[in-house]
């Protein structure tokens, strides 16, 4: 294992980082640091978060500025104002021992005024969100004309959240003769092709494995049905009475339900998600990072870019749709060298997504069981009676009240005094549990059925399907609406949000779309029944690119309840206001849904 000295390493930034506790290089510092303290050497590295990326780019970074030059040297772009503060911090700890070297952290949801102001004082190192960049190059404040070096961190994250337009700008407003390095979670396409633009000659640094889910982190799932998802999540926070976790929900709105209901039921929780102003979020994270909070609930656009030390759990309150979601959640744990392990509480239509992310990041999920009250009790118990073998006592400060003390329990023998403090302590999970509602762990059904159907849909001379998606065809329909096929599917980079611009696109009006299931090669989608041949009609002429897009019946037989004429809707249906709104969604509806 070599040294930071042997990297090349200067002296005053070895300093700092000796000070902050760094010892031996990471893998990825040792492969990219002597790496970029060259000229030229774009690199594209394939890293999860927590391996010390940040390092493997800001020390080199930070040594090739020139402290006497006040102009900006280096570029360093991140998703979110939380990564971005945490960069910089960082950075300005690296460089405490370099004299005139200033490191600047710009982001929105800021006063930009007093960014401007500092800006115009001088700024060696930029580190930034893309959209207030891109503000500050239309102000003529950001000039970038003398940057020797741009960082994309987190790559994968900034185009899934839309700065793709950004990044190419402020590519395109930088020196052609420059160092570029991405840095990514995952290697996709978005990130390919900002590499055939922009970069030159470029070495691509893999840590581990490309798109593999963390080293050091265990994934579990636990099968509940739907209804029970709450309480499963209760169990395992109780199971782990040192729990340290972010808990992950697809939606703003189920965020905030599952965080209420925590502190409800007395849990130290809180939300973080869209809806909350900055000042909330910064107070949210600033008690989280300093372990007031126990339990941070989350939706993934607000947590991209965390950077927390010691987190013991991820939970994910369902899978989210794309893998490379997962793969940022659970990289969340298991960090610096540390195990970490992901839990994750699913009900049966999302057991196809264990498999597909079980493919891609090469590890195997294990299928737990979810503990029993004893168990649950058996835990907080024994955690009770380790705190109170490791309370300090400081006798200095309670001797002066200890006799009266004594006079009020010396009725009390030991065992007595023991049960009260136990009871105290304890006798919350104690009357919880003794009346705990059974979780019922669903039976998978669906290879039996897809068995008994398979004659009846050969004697039909029906074609089969693969087996991932016959289950997703033989769904039962939500009464009044009839289940639709298309030819477009997640390997299509076809989601839920797509599937409805697309149904946008060519149907018009407003038609109501109910349940999306997506597959790897196709997906299926739910519309009112007298609706059903319209939009099948109007779908027969769209096309995604140069390929025909086939919308067809999912069971491929017409339903009695779709050929019934079209009749005029009423306006609570054209407001959306028609029974079971828990389960329809307008189109719009939807958009806002999937809008984390």
């Amino acid at each position: 294992m070599k040294t930071f000295e042997e990297l090349g390493v200067s002296e005053e930034i070895r300093r700092a980082i000796s000070e902050m506790g760094y010892e031996n290089p990471m893998p990825v510092q040792e492969e990219v640091i002597p790496y970029l303290l060259g000229t030229g050497n774009d690199v594209i590295a394939l890293a999860q978060t927590g391996t010390g990326k940040t390092a493997a780019y800001g020390l080199p970074v930070l040594q090739k500025v020139d402290p006497a030059d006040r102009r900006t040297q280096a570029v360093i772009l991140s998703p979110t104002r939380e990564l971005c503060l945490q960069i910089a911090g960082d950075l300005k700890d690296y460089s405490r021992y370099i004299d005139g070297l200033h490191v600047l952290a710009v982001y929105g949801g800021s006063s930009i005024e007093s960014q401007i102001r500092t800006l115009r004082k001088g700024a060696q190192v930029i580190v930034a969100t893309p959209g207030r960049l891109i503000d500050l190059m239309k102000r003529g404040v950001a000039k970038l004309d003398a940057v020797e070096n741009v960082v994309l961190d987190e790559a994968d994250e900034m185009l899934n959240m839309g700065f793709t337009d950004s990044i190419d700008a402020i590519l395109a407003g930088v020196p052609e003769e420059r160092n570029t390095l991405l840095f990514s979670a995952t290697m996709s396409k978005d990130i390919e092709r900002i590499a055939k633009n922009y970069l030159h000659d470029y070495k691509e640094i893999v840590v581990g494995s490309r798109n593999e889910g963390a080293e050091n982190v265990n994934h579990i799932y636990y099968l509940v049905h739907a209804k029970d998802k709450y309480l499963a999540l209760k169990r395992l926070v109780d199971y782990y009475p040192k729990i340290y976790a972010i808990i992950f929900c697809r939606t703003r709105l189920e965020t905030q339900e599952v965080a209420d209901l925590l502190i409800r039921d007395g849990y130290n929780a809180d939300s973080l998600h869209g809806d909350l102003s900055q000042a909330q979020r910064d107070l949210t994270m600033q008690k989280f990072r300093q372990h007031r909070l126990q339990l941070l609930v989350a939706t993934d656009v607000a947590a991209r870019g965390l950077d927390v030390e010691d987190l013991t759990h991820v939970i994910n309150y369902g899978l989210p749709d794309d893998v490379e979601n997962y793969t940022h959640r659970s990289g969340r744990t298991g960090r610096a060298g540390k195990r970490g392990t992901s839990l994750s509480i699913i009900h049966l239509r999302e057991k196809g997504k264990v498999r597909v992310i079980e493919k891609v990041i090469g590890k195997k999920f294990e299928a737990g069981q979810l503990p029993d009250p004893k168990e649950i009790c058996t835990k907080q118990l024994y955690h009770v009676i380790d705190q109170l073998e490791r309370t300090a006592v400081d006798e200095t400060q309670i001797t002066p009240f200890l006799p009266e003390v004594y006079r009020k329990l010396e009725w009390l023998t030991k065992e007595d005094l023991i049960k009260r403090v136990v009871s105290r302590e304890f006798g919350r999970f104690l009357q919880y549990y003794a009346n705990a509602p059974e979780i019922e762990v669903p039976a998978d059904r669906s290879r039996q059925r897809d068995k008994e159907r398979r004659p009846a849909r050969e004697a039909r001379g029906g074609e089969s399907r693969p087996r991932g998606e016959r289950g997703h065809a033989d769904h039962k329909p939500e009464e009044g609406y009839t289940r639709l096929f298309i030819n477009l599917g997640k390997r299509d980079n076809f989601y839920a949000r797509e599937i409805i611009n697309l149904v946008n696109r060519y149907v018009k009006g407003q038609v109501d779309i109910g349940r999306i299931d997506l597959t790897t090669n196709c997906s299926f989608f739910e519309v009112p029944s007298e609706y059903a041949e319209t939009v099948m009609h109007k779908m027969a002429r769209a096309k995604v690119g140069e390929r025909r897009v086939v919308v067809d019946w999912a069971d491929r037989e017409p339903r009695d309840a779709a050929r019934r004429p079209r009749r005029p809707r009423s306006d609570a249906e054209n407001t959306g206001t028609k029974g079971n709104k828990s389960k329809t969604y307008k189109k719009d509806d939807w958009k806002q849904f999937f809008d984390h």
